[in-house]
């Protein structure tokens, strides 16, 4: 069997590397854009650092904004129509996983008019054509949706989350620039932290974990240990070294998936619309522990690459703890809640337990599990 790698055709990272996007456009012979952002980055005026280039560079754009913090199979059917609208020949997404996720949804099916229900986006679809030219522009340091082959969308109407999965929805350009993430209030730099740290733990013990996914989520967690608590006091090493992290680990969890923090967090995230990156960081430490014995050795590097020292001198069990044990001490240190004690509730662990189970993401997990002892794991946080 070979394993794959999907990346951007092109990246560019660093301070300033939203200058690009007018040469980049110009490049494709692209004339009109549809900027996809998210309303709260509107009003905060980060959209406008991506809009006022294309306004120096006389290039026509239609900004979309309706979007909301788990985008809805209606946000993207709203986002379809506005798109053929506009006349656009290219998207800019500009913003978090809500954003990206809703415009890459957009791109497909405006290709793929065929897929217009949304619905039947879910899993691996068999998309023909690559979606709409597509510049991602990262606003948090944690979804890595800009290199990513994944999107997650919400069927209100089901009260669930389901994953998309697409080698044709990946934008063509990722733009990384962490000046774009400066303005993020500390709860979300937390929360989208933690986010891109679940990504590289997930990624680095999933039962398709590789060796060149191993080196990029190994890196990203070293990278995440080192800069979050930095990001969150918006450091400019701090801010600068996430930007990185998010998109390394994106560059492997993208390739060989995920486990069930993520298929639980995308159960919370529908029932109760919790932030996705709250959950994950809720979530991360206790399913670690429920899933070490299936981890093999990959802990003992998990908790090298945390800043855990002596790790070699620890037994299994030493170090699996201390693995979890610093994953845990970060997530408080950057002020994430404890427990599900004011988000779940007992009369719904049913329902989320079996939506859990159907997500996309469950197959990847280490070990294999059951309704009944992610349920468990609800009830272990409530």
């Amino acid at each position: 069997m070979a394993n794959r790698i999907v990346l951007n055709t092109i990246s560019y990272h660093g301070k300033g590397a939203i200058a690009e996007i007018p040469g980049i456009l110009a490049g494709k012979g692209c004339t009109k854009a549809f900027v996809c952002s998210d309303p709260d980055l509107i009003r905060f005026g980060v959209t406008k650092k991506v809009t006022d280039i294309l306004d120096a560079a006389n290039i026509a754009y239609t900004v979309f904004s309706e979007i909301k913090p788990n985008p809805t199979i209606e946000n993207v059917q709203s986002g379809v129509a506005a798109f053929k609208d506009s006349g656009a020949d290219s998207i800019i997404a500009i913003g978090g996983g809500s954003s990206m996720d809703t415009a890459k949804a957009v791109g497909i099916i405006a290709q793929n008019p065929e897929f217009a229900d949304v619905r039947s986006l879910e899993g691996v679809a068999p998309t023909k054509n690559h979606a709409t030219f597509t510049i991602a522009v990262p606003t948090t340091a944690g979804t890595a949706a800009e290199v990513t082959i994944n999107y997650v969308i919400t069927d209100a109407e089901k009260k669930r989350k389901f994953v998309c999965v697409d080698t044709n929805d990946i934008p063509e350009i990722a733009v990384v620039d962490p000046d774009m993430m400066a303005s993020m209030p500390k709860g979300l730099t937390a929360a989208t932290g933690m986010d891109a740290l679940t990504h590289a733990i997930e990624g680095y013990i999933t039962k398709g974990a590789w060796q060149m996914t191993d080196m990029f989520h190994l890196e990203a967690i070293r990278l995440i240990s080192k800069h979050l608590r930095g990001a969150v006091a918006n450091t400019d090493e701090g801010r600068e070294g996430m930007a990185l992290a998010q998109y390394v680990a994106g560059m492997g969890f993208s390739n060989v998936g995920l486990g069930i923090v993520h298929s639980m967090a995308h159960s919370l995230g529908a029932v109760y619309d919790t932030p996705h990156g709250v959950a994950n960081a809720i979530l991360l430490p206790t399913v670690m522990e429920y899933n070490a014995d299936c981890t093999g050795e990959k802990y003992r590097e998990i908790a090298r690459a945390m800043g855990v020292e002596g790790v070699d001198g620890m037994s299994q069990e030493e170090y699996r703890k201390a693995a979890c044990d610093a994953v845990k001490q970060l997530s408080l240190d950057v002020g994430i809640p404890a427990d599900l004690k004011e988000i779940a509730k007992e009369e719904d662990v049913q329902f989320l337990s079996e939506s859990a189970y159907a997500d996309a993401c469950r197959p990847g997990n280490p070990k294999d599990t059951s309704v009944e002892d992610i349920a468990a794991l609800y009830r272990s946080l409530m």
